[in-house]
């Protein structure tokens, strides 16, 4: 934080007196500018970080007049940037594990050029949540926790090692261990200030997290987003986020809920809403008297769908409703009295049913919340609603429609297949549309009691009305903190949940980042023989295709209360309101809402049920709670001792060769295309997730190394590895690539015309010395913001992407790796330019780079003109670096 003497808005700290205790604080109202009470309330939280760390050099006076000029600049139509200081940063553990990398190689390659390494550390505070390594190997058995808890130390045991080590050796950083449950719910419950006290000096909470749906946090009154992990590695090192000030959309919540709707229902109807309204790059800020309505934790499933609306934050100013989960959360009475009294100096606290605080935003839209009805989204996208009365219909359509989004080109004369197999003994059929996975998995929903309680006493009733849910179907149950499990014992209903075969399988993000694990050969075989389009139904927040499985090519989101409906009902096309779920005991029809429990019957539940105590025994050994963890020995010193024969952590080359002086600007000369993609590819399809497919390159090279198949362990969990994660990069099985014949990680290498591996044509590419770009089409990266979508394609060769239009985090995270992002003009792509991607192009660049500037492409004696599409002059900065973390190590030294 910049020192009094040097931030010219010193004048405005001032004295609070809470609690017989007496506070500093920049008093924003003193600035006495009638501008200020018209901002929204999440760009006054951007104006107080802006005037607190006014130093004239990272952040400038100019910049906080333009973000108190909010309503004039956010509508220059190049865009204004302003820089963000975020404070603090989160991590959870697939993101976070390459960040400590990073640091570790940062702190050699500081010291081989002669610096101090002790100077990498964390400046600004940093949180790591070990979320994401644990799989669902085994279910629908009380044994289930504590098997897959067991095999993840097992597979993970080289990678917790080495953030033990981490959480020892770098300063400033909490590191929570395994089993603790999921990033963005112990953020809400248990990390989250919601105001910070830095020595007495009080200033909102802020944040950056390596996870896109670190927006979640949004719901508690906390300005925050998901960026890449190397622009996160950035704001750890002191650096300012940069961004361009963005548009406000205003939506405005009215109406009441009905009985039969969820808070999931709420989120769907919103991103699909939102969606279509347009929101990519701008803030979303909620208002309006039906706000009053939603629970914080409503709110904070509104706000963890933002990635999937598009937007950058999804946000709820602080209320009564806020302080009131605080307390629920067991937060500190001390504490809370800060929160409050400080927010209500500044004007940043809300009353919903005052439209007299209703700020200006640059539109407004309303939802009644009465037009919503019960839904889920898919078959392959979150955005893709579908109301439950329409799912059969819907379903039915996606069978006969085209290969797309919303289509499967399934012939007619196969839509009434059936397939038997044999399970445990006993003949079962599969057809299209079977659920073969149901899981109540992921931050989305698993934060919210509301529709847990509410899929406990749906099980409850449904166990009761004699139904249960046929042993083949792969059921699962992963709370998103250890609070869940407690409420659902204290209020009776885990004994059905597990009747039901939703026995809790670990705390942590599970199949909804694909770490679902098997499911039955038989089902495998059955469906693979035949091409049936069998589903998974989860309560997560992203379907995108081959991320759940890749045997479940449908996968529909779905609030806990669906999923396990659907499991009951054993397939998704089925109309709940004509057919019955299932049959009693006796024989008899039941049907969906003969069980289904009513709202005020959860409120009641979850009022006596949920309380501060929970919190309390749960976060008091958060740090202490794993006695696996708890026994683990790391390394100690300043500097890793890197182990050659490790499969899990090595160190990364991006720091080979690297000197003191700034690289010379070069141009790329004959690159050949290594994908030609089209639209909407996403971070799912870039990035390695998932399983290691046997026939793959990374399965290759782990199988040198001596490793069984058995022992690959996934993608998520070898992030730590740039050999395993390069390999891995573009290995997605749904990948449509134009220069291969079908979908798959296949390419073409131009020069032998051979279709080989992606991993194998760069690496012919690389020993040709031959540089290699990517052709793309719209929303290029959208999804996870993801750094190795762009470490991956940097160790593969690719020095530009020449796309229609990017997805922000991405095009950012490709900025600071230091590769090109060019867009193609205005109405112009690859078909309409004649580009067959089998060309070889030449991309010139001239000695002085500027934002914004028109490139030239030149492919033989044909060319077109490009967007250089670096945004900002610190994004300049960074690739005149050679990427953000050279330029980082050049600063330190």
């Amino acid at each position: 934080m910049a020192g009094e003497g040097t931030n010219p808005f010193a004048h405005l700290l001032s004295e609070l007196q809470i609690g017989g205790e007496t506070f500093k604080y920049y008093n924003l109202l003193n600035l006495k500018d009638k501008r200020y009470d018209r901002l929204p309330f999440s760009i006054r939280v951007l104006l107080e970080a802006a005037v607190r760390n006014c130093d004239n050099f990272q952040v400038k006076e100019e910049d906080v007049h333009n973000i108190l000029d909010w309503e004039q600049k956010q509508n220059v139509a190049e865009g204004v940037e302003v820089p963000f200081r975020p404070a603090r940063v989160i991590l959870q553990d697939f993101t976070g594990v390459p960040a400590v990398v990073d640091f570790a190689a940062m702190r050699d390659a500081v010291k081989d050029l002669g610096g101090d390494p002790k100077k990498i550390n964390p400046i600004c505070p940093a949180d790591l949540v070990i979320d994401h390594s644990v799989q669902v190997e085994f279910s629908r058995t009380s044994s289930a926790l504590q098997k897959n808890q067991e095999l993840e130390f097992e597979r993970n045991f080289e990678r917790f090692v080495f953030l033990k080590w981490g959480a020892q050796a770098l300063k400033n950083m909490l590191i929570v261990p395994p089993g603790s449950g999921i990033v963005h719910q112990v953020n809400l419950e248990y990390l989250a200030r919601v105001v910070f006290n830095s020595d007495k000096l009080l200033f909102p909470d802020s944040l950056v997290g390596t996870d896109s749906h670190t927006t979640m946090i949004n719901g508690l009154g906390v300005v925050g987003w998901g960026v890449g992990g190397i622009e996160a590695e950035a704001v750890m090192l002191g650096q300012a986020v940069s961004m361009v000030l963005p548009k406000v959309v205003g939506y405005c919540i009215t109406g009441t809920l009905s009985p039969l709707s969820t808070s999931t229902d709420v989120v769907l109807t919103i991103t699909k809403h939102l969606r279509q309204v347009g929101v990519v790059g701008k803030f979303v800020e909620f208002f309006g008297p039906g706000v009053e309505q939603l629970s914080l934790a409503d709110r904070a499933t509104i706000s963890n769908m933002c990635p999937e609306y598009g937007a950058t934050v999804g946000f709820f100013p602080v209320d009564d409703t806020t302080i009131k989960y605080l307390r629920q959360s067991n937060r500190d009475e001390k504490r809370i009295a800060e929160i409050e009294g400080y927010l209500k100096a500044v004007n940043m606290y809300r009353n919903f049913m005052d439209a007299s605080q209703d700020p200006a935003y640059s539109e407004v839209v309303t939802l009644d919340l009465g037009d919503v009805v019960p839904s889920l989204s898919g078959p392959k996208r979150p955005h893709d609603r579908v109301p439950v009365s329409g799912m059969k219909e819907d379903f039915l359509k996606c069978l006969a429609n085209q290969i797309g989004f919303k289509g499967y080109a399934i012939p007619a004369d196969q839509h009434d297949k059936t397939v038997p197999f044999i399970y445990e003994g006993q003949e079962y059929t599969l057809r299209h549309g079977s659920v073969v996975i149901a899981a109540i998995t992921s931050c989305t929903n698993t934060s919210n009691p509301t529709v847990m309680l509410g899929a406990g006493l749906l099980a409850k009733n449904a166990v009761e009305a004699g139904l249960r849910v046929a042993p083949y179907i792969k059921t699962s149950l992963s709370p998103g903190s250890g609070v869940v499990t407690h409420y659902l014992q204290h209020s009776g209903v885990t004994p059905f949940l597990t009747k039901l075969g939703f026995d809790i399988v670990g705390y942590g993000c599970m199949t909804c980042i694909g770490n679902s694990g098997p499911i039955p050969e038989p089902i495998v075989e059955a469906i693979e023989k035949n091409d049936l389009v069998c589903c998974g139904v989860l309560s997560g927040n992203r379907n995108f295709e081959g991320r759940i499985h890749p045997n479940t090519r449908a996968n529909y989101l779905a609030s806990p209360l669906l999923v396990i409906a659907y499991a009951l009902a054993g397939r998704v096309d089925i109309d709940f309101e004509k057919e019955p779920i299932g049959h009693g005991n006796s024989g008899e029809p039941v049907f969906l809402r003969d069980i289904w429990p009513k709202r005020g019957d959860i409120q009641l539940v979850e009022q006596e049920h949920v309380v501060p105590t929970m919190f309390k025994e749960v976060y008091a050994r958060i740090t202490t709670g794993n006695e696996r963890w708890n026994k683990l020995e790391a390394p100690e010193g300043m500097l890793y001792p890197w182990d050659t024969r490790s499969t899990y952590i090595k160190k990364p080359p991006f720091f080979d060769g690297m000197t003191k002086d700034l690289p010379a600007v070069r141009s790329i000369e004959n690159a050949y295309a290594l994908l030609h993609l089209g639209d909407s590819v996403t971070t799912d399809h870039i990035s390695p997730a998932g399983s290691i497919a046997r026939n793959s390159p990374a399965a290759r090279f782990l199988a040198s190394k001596g490793l069984t198949a058995r022992e690959f362990n996934s993608y998520g969990s070898r992030r730590g590895n740039d050999a395993v994660m390069a390999r891995g990069t573009f290995a997605n099985i749904r990948l449509v690539n134009k220069l291969a014949k079908k979908a798959g990680p296949r390419t073409l290498h131009i020069p032998s015309q051979e279709e080989v591996d992606v991993f194998d044509a760069a690496e012919r590419y690389h020993d040709e010395k031959r540089p290699v770009i990517i052709l793309a089409g719209k929303e290029y990266g959208s999804g996870s913001s993801r750094d190795w979508a762009a470490k991956g394609p940097f160790l593969l060769g690719v020095r530009a992407v020449i796309a229609e239009s990017y997805e922000r985090i991405h095009r950012s995270n490709l900025v600071g790796m230091g590769i090109i992002p060019l867009q193609y003009m205005e109405g112009e792509n690859a078909d309409s330019l004649g580009i067959t991607g089998k060309e070889a192009f030449t991309i010139s660049l001239p000695e002085e780079v500027k934002t914004g500037m028109t490139i030239p492409v030149q492919m033989g004696d044909r060319s077109f003109n490009t967007i250089l599409r670096f945004d900002t002059d610190v994004e300049l900065t960074y690739y005149r670096h050679g990427g953000i973390l050279n330029y980082m190590i050049r600063k330190m030294i």
